[in-house]
């Protein structure tokens, strides 16, 4: 049992798919850490829904580039960057609902992003990876 266990994750690890997702969770923590920070700063001075759509906005060029060159090794083309573009628009929206929603429930302004990121997140990544792998959004250099 042990041993098929064993097999099985060694399997998982080495799968190009499982380390694809490791890139896409090390850059999804880096441009939600950027985000986090800067929502948390000018929360202190500003509205809550623009202090959270400026780090919206500051971590999606940095998520865009990552994305792209690290955890797809890919290239950037002009198609890609408008099908991010468009994915993270959806992502936004949803991160506003979601925000808005647990803000209504009481949660703090503080706590309530990190319920978001635990929502919206898996789908982020999958609209995504449909941008960077579909064949819809390659462009003729690659």
């Amino acid at each position: 049992m042990a041993t098929v266990l064993a097999s099985k994750f060694k399997q998982l690890y080495v799968s190009p798919k499982f380390r694809e997702f490791v890139r896409f969770a090390i850059v999804g923590l880096i441009a939600t850490g950027i985000h986090y920070g800067i929502y948390y700063l000018l929360n202190l001075f500003i509205n809550v829904n623009v202090a959270y759509t400026i780090g919206y906005l500051v971590s999606w060029f940095v998520n865009l580039y990552l994305t792209a060159y690290f955890t797809f090794k890919s290239t950037l083309s002009f198609k890609k960057g408008i099908g991010f573009a468009a994915s993270h628009l959806v992502n936004y929206v949803l991160h506003m609902l979601f925000l808005n929603l647990f803000l209504a429930l009481e949660a703090s302004e503080t706590i309530a992003p990190l319920f978001v990121y635990a929502v919206v997140v898996p789908i982020n990544f999958l609209l995504v990876r449909f941008v960077f792998k579909s064949k819809q959004f390659k462009s003729q250099e690659e």
